[in-house]
């Protein structure tokens, strides 16, 4: 089981970024998966969660209405977009399978003018 994280980068506030999340090794669209983050000197907190059920994802209060996550069954991939970028969104990203305690090595996103 492995993930794989991209997508991060430097972006100005009420910018916009796609994190991927690659998976290997289980098909997601059968487990839930998870966002995490972790800025400095923080707990890493909940991001977004998504369902194998297809039911509604969640969201952290802090991100509700600007980040959506998602997955695309054929590229075995989920994805959080992210909208309307604050500063207090910097922080390294994670990718999580709660069923197989996996983690991906995180993607740096950089939130500053």
């Amino acid at each position: 089981v492995q993930l794989v994280e991209s997508g991060g980068g430097l972006v100005q506030p009420g910018g916009s970024l796609r994190l991927s999340c690659a998976a290997s090794g289980f098909s997601f669209s059968s487990y839930a998966m998870s966002w995490y983050r972790q800025a400095p000197g923080k707990e890493r907190e909940l991001v977004a969660a998504i369902t194998s059920a297809g039911g509604s994802p969640n969201y952290a209060d802090s991100v509700k209405g600007r980040f959506t996550i998602s997955g695309d069954n054929a590229k075995n991939t989920v994805y959080l977009q992210m909208n309307s970028l604050k500063p207090e969104d910097t922080a390294v990203y994670y990718c999580n399978s709660p069923r197989f305690g996996a983690w991906g090595q995180g993607t740096l996103v950089t939130v500053s003018s």
